[in-house]
Parts: structure tokens; sequence; C-alpha cells
């Protein structure tokens, strides 16, 4: 009887993410109609939607890893740190060893690998808060991106630029601009990573044993050790995942940008745990859907084109429209976990 309590436990909290996922496709569908509908301009145009995604193809990739983290009970806010270290040693490789496109990619990997190997085992089996670990992580991360480089530069590699100025096209979307030439719409490659990562990534969520691993344990440690699930092995998974993660999104943003900088990717941490809040994961573990993350990253940068259309340019508004989004859906997601507790004791 106690294991059958413990399973309906877990499909509880798998229904509430469906509940959490369906409020923030709402949502974001509401707020891009009503700019189309008040604001109009580029709203109504394909690429305006494109180029959410082309800006923010990095934040998707970092936000999903976050998602997986926080679904398994934890928070990793050194990946802002990891891009932009990633990006600046991709820079000095390419700019300054005369390296290759394939090299640069093989330094994103590993230098992704290594932070969640390092963090990943002094969270997971060296029972540290994962907040003071990825802390740390950051630190080291932003020291490290001013030590490879202190000034900012653009990649001059002609193998790069090609690579970074390629263009997918999309067809059918484009547009006529006021010259009467057609305009085609399009996306970078870096959005056609995302798009693969956030399906691969949901399927094994989703559909395996080590998806279901990180919703358990997330949502009780104790009851996902009595359900025979290794929750050490399962903690330092998703630390490496999302740290894995944060050094493809750091390539990903390297190609968008061409340049190396110690500011790079400055607040990419918050903006990930606010789409991931946003996208319906909870910070108390258990409760999560990359897909809602997805739509969590394009609602705020959605919210900050509004924002920035309706002429509100100064930074604070962009500050107080995303504090109020975070604050209604952690409301909504208090309105879940009462209605869990209350399923629970029933």
């Amino acid at each position: 009887m106690g294991a059958e309590q413990k399973k309906s436990s877990i499909f509880t909290k798998v229904s509430d993410t469906n509940i959490l996922l369906t409020i923030t496709i709402v949502i974001f569908f509401a707020m891009y109609i009503g700019a189309i509908l008040f604001q109009g301009g580029g709203f109504t145009k394909p690429q305006m939607f494109f180029n959410i995604l082309n800006a923010n193809a990095a934040l998707i990739i970092t936000s999903i890893g976050m998602s997986i983290v926080m679904i398994s009970g934890g928070i990793d806010i050194s990946v802002g740190g990891v891009v932009a270290l990633v990006s600046m040693c991709c820079a000095v490789h390419l700019d300054m060893k005369g390296g290759s496109v394939f090299g640069s990619m093989l330094i994103a990997l590993g230098i992704g690998l290594a932070f969640g190997l390092v963090q990943g085992f002094l969270v997971a089996y060296l029972d540290i808060q994962p907040f003071i670990v990825s802390l740390a992580g950051m630190f080291f991360a932003r020291g490290m991106t001013t030590i490879v480089n202190t000034a900012p530069f653009n990649v001059a590699n002609e193998e790069f630029k090609a690579l970074m100025n390629t263009r997918i096209i999309i067809p059918g979307m484009g547009y006529t601009n006021r010259k009467g030439i057609y305009v085609d719409a399009y996306v970078e490659p870096g959005v056609i990573v995302a798009i693969v990562l956030v399906i691969l990534l949901f399927v094994v969520l989703r559909w395996t044993k080590l998806g279901r691993g990180f919703y358990a344990v997330g949502g009780n440690r104790q009851s996902a050790l009595m359900l025979g699930i290794n929750v050490k092995r399962t903690r330092f998974l998703s630390h490496v995942i999302c740290s894995t993660l944060a050094g493809i999104a750091g390539y990903v943003y390297f190609l968008h940008v061409g340049s190396g900088s110690a500011s790079h990717a400055m607040g990419m941490e918050m903006n990930a745990i606010a789409s991931s809040i946003i996208g319906g994961t909870m910070l108390s573990g258990g409760v999560g859907n990359l897909i809602g993350t997805l739509f969590g990253v394009l609602s705020l940068s959605t919210i900050q084109n509004i924002v920035s259309n309706a002429g509100l340019d100064q930074a604070w508004w962009t500050g107080i429209t995303i504090a109020s989004m975070l604050c209604i859906f952690l409301v909504i997601q208090s309105i879940v976990m009462t209605r869990r507790k209350r399923a629970l004791k029933n």
C-alpha cells in the first residue's frame, strides 16, 4: 500500500506539470496575440518570432538545463559564467591561436562537462548545498574568463564567420519590405540546436527511467530511495547535464554574438531561473516540463519586446514587468502546491 501511495504521489506531480504547462502556453499566446492586435508593427511579421528564437537560442538551452536541475531539487547559478567562459575561450582559440571551428566546439563541450563533473560530485557525493557550489562555480568561471583575456574583441576567423553568417530559410514565411523586395524569413543554426535539444531531453524526462528519477528525487528523496532510485547518481547526472548544456549554450551564444568578452551573458543564470519558473518548473523540485521552459523563455522575451515597443526603454520597466510575471507564476505554483497537498491527504 505504501509503494502505491508513493507512485500516486509521482503521478500527481506529473499532473501538476501539465496544469502549469497549459497555463504558460495560454499566457504566452495571449501576450503575443495581444501584441499583434494592440502594437502591430513587427509583431505582425513571422520574422519577429524567429528573431526572438535567434536572440534566445542560448538561453533556451541554458534554461532547459536549469529546469532539469530544479526538477531534481537543486539549482545551478554558474551557467551564465560558463557561457561567458566558453565564448571567450573559443574566441581566443580561433583568433589568437589559429584554431579550428571543430576544435572550438570540443573546447565548449569540455568546459561544460568539467564544470558538471566537479559541481555534480560536490553536490551529490559530498552533500554540499547546490547554491553554494554553483555560486563558487559562477565566481570561478567569471574570474577565469578575465584571466583568459581581458579585452573584448570580435572574431575574424573566416571559417567561423562563414558558420556564424549561415541562415536557414523558412519557406513561405517571408515578407515584402517598403521597397517591394521580398525578404526571406530565417533562423540561425543555434535555433535548430536548441529545438533539437528541447525535444531530445523532453523525451528523456518523460519516457526514460532517468527522467522519472529526476522527478522522484526532486519530489521526495526518501521516497525515491525506497523505490530503488540511486539518488546520488541522479543528482550528479542532473548537474552534469546542466553544465554540459551550458557549454553548448556558450557556443550557440558565441555563434550569435561572434565575440569574446568578460561581460557576456551577465544575468543569464537569473533569466534561466525566471524562464524555468514561468515555464512551470517548481523551485521545490519534482514538477516541471521542458516544453514549458521553452515557452517560458519565449514569454520572457516577448514581454521585453512589448515593453520596449511601448516606449518604455528604461531598464527598470523590463525588470518590474518580469518581477510581476514571476510573482504571478509563483502564486499559481503555490495554488498548485496547495491542491497537491489536499489531494495527497484525501
